[in-house]
């Protein structure tokens, strides 16, 4: 398969690179959720534009990752479902969802995976996890109380796009997470058990719970959604990451692994 981009899941998902014939997956364009840059959502539409034009004329498939975060799934009434109206709470959120409907109209065949927020070796600092234990480290964080982050492993979201893209018949649109929202005072928490450390703290407070539906998931690739879905996986993402990244850190839960 041609992968479009060379960032931190263009990286990861090299290894599949002589699966999937006739695929193209779309790794490229605006990384941080926190996004209002229209230059940066101009970019990654022009990008896109060209690959369905190409993808159109020569038939092959297109994969398309897009967003399930707070910033897609965040409105009051929202269940999280692929099947349901979206009603996105931020700007980047609107961008993606239009890049998801320009994609709909046009007569490439497509996939559409909703990918939540994740996390491994190779992320840029301004990511969540990097971000967060940049900052413990130095002593002082500030916590945004009320929010909540889906997590997922790097290595189990490569899984997950791989044996999405092996059915034979796929739903056109599929939320990538593991199903559970988790806290970031308790992210936080457990980052700095696993430091040995705890971090002097500001708050502010904010709206951010949110769910992600992961029926879908479960019912097309249950082999690989179970691994996922238990309530203290989040603890295992952060382990393996921290461990991946800072090999002197202690594993605090390595029961958990």
């Amino acid at each position: 398969m041609e992968i479009v981009g060379d960032g931190f899941i263009a990286h990861h998902l090299r290894p599949l690179a002589h699966r999937h014939p006739g695929t193209v997956v779309f790794a490229a364009g605006v990384s941080s959720a926190g996004s209002v840059a229209e230059e940066q959502f101009a970019r990654e539409a022009d990008l896109l534009y060209a690959v369905i034009r190409r993808c159109t004329a020569d038939g092959r498939r297109l994969v398309y990752l897009s967003t399930c975060s707070a910033g897609m799934y965040g409105a009051q009434d929202s269940r999280g479902r692929e099947d349901e109206p979206v009603f996105p709470s931020s700007a980047y959120g609107r961008h993606k969802l239009a890049l998801e409907a320009v994609l709909a109209a046009s007569r490439a065949d497509h996939l559409v995976f909703r990918v939540t927020h994740l996390a491994g070796p190779g992320q840029r600092a301004h990511q969540l996890l990097p971000g967060l234990t940049e900052q413990i480290r130095s002593g002082a964080l500030q916590v945004y109380r009320g929010a909540y982050r889906d997590l997922l492993d790097i290595d189990d979201a490569v899984s997950i796009f791989d044996a999405l893209m092996t059915v034979a018949e796929p739903p056109q649109v599929v939320n990538v997470a593991s199903g559970t929202s988790v806290s970031v005072q308790d992210i936080v928490a457990h980052i700095e058990r696993s430091l040995g450390t705890v971090a002097r703290k500001t708050y502010r407070q904010v709206v951010g719970a949110y769910t992600v539906s992961v029926d879908r998931l479960t019912q097309v690739v249950p082999e690989v959604a179970e691994r996922v879905r238990r309530p203290d996986y989040y603890r295992t993402v952060i382990d393996r990451y921290l461990s991946a990244t800072l090999p002197a850190a202690p594993a605090a839960t390595e029961g958990n692994r």
